[in-house]
């Protein structure tokens, strides 16, 4: 799959004239609790020449596609990346570090992860945690659960507790999130991940009142501990210079 991956990556490059610097795995497989039937979501950071960047006419910023194969590809212009690094944003955060790369601009991208760290905003990625959290909760409450909204929930309710004890963006992959998870809670859910691996996504389960009561108990904690949280020191000169650097080919 991989190399057929990037042969798309490629074609995207000839078709949009654009040179891609960095293409990842998103979404479940990325985190690590895919179903059978998952696509393949590819995040990609990309740049035009120097012409593009000196018009004074708005351009799209945005490259998306989807292939017979499962492919969904969605990709965002260096200026629009670095814009979104600046405020913290906790998705393109969750690209940088994703543990599935497909291609990489080394230089660029362990650039980008230094000031990355810089950047991080403790609250505002918080804030982005607790409403995906908040927009599965009522789905966790039914008595027929879809397991890919379980652990969507699980990943960010987690995600936030992690801000909160460690003070650091938290690790894309599940299984390194769950260690902070009580021990039962650990225990069923990778019970959980077993069966959604066999799974399609349609796959309906019966409620599990441990997994919903800990969901609403941690998102509790989390919206208690937001507020006390620090907010970004990010370096504006930084982030220009990457860009300068990035379109000119220094």
């Amino acid at each position: 799959m991989k190399e057929l991956i990037l042969k798309k990556i490629r074609e995207i490059e000839l078709e949009k004239g654009v040179e891609i610097l960095y293409a990842v795995e998103s979404g479940s497989r990325a985190w690590g609790f895919a179903s059978p039937d998952s696509d393949y979501d590819i995040r990609f950071i990309y740049k035009h020449d120097l012409n593009y960047y000196l018009s004074i006419w708005e351009k799209t910023d945005v490259i998306e596609f989807m292939t017979d194969e499962d492919l969904d590809g969605s990709g965002w212009d260096i200026r629009k990346a670095l814009l979104l690094l600046a405020k913290s944003n906790a998705p393109f955060l969750e690209w940088i570090y994703s543990p599935i790369v497909y291609f990489e601009n080394k230089d660029f991208i362990d650039e980008l992860r230094k000031v990355a760290n810089e950047c991080f905003s403790p609250v505002s990625c918080m804030y982005h945690y607790i409403g995906t959290t908040k927009n599965f909760l009522e789905v966790c409450e039914k008595e027929q659960v879809k397991l890919k909204s379980y652990f969507y929930a699980l990943r960010t309710v987690l995600s936030g507790m992690w801000i909160v004890k460690m003070n650091s963006f938290p690790p894309v992959a599940f299984m390194e999130l769950l260690d902070i998870a009580p021990k039962k809670i650990k225990e069923k859910v990778i019970t959980l991940m077993d069966i959604k691996a066999s799974q399609d996504e349609s796959y309906l389960h019966p409620k599990e009142e441990i997994i919903t009561n800990f969901i609403k108990e941690t998102l509790t904690f989390n919206i208690e501990n937001a507020t006390s949280l620090a907010n970004s020191k990010r370096d504006n000169f930084k982030l220009d210079e990457i860009f300068k650097k990035i379109i000119l080919n220094k």
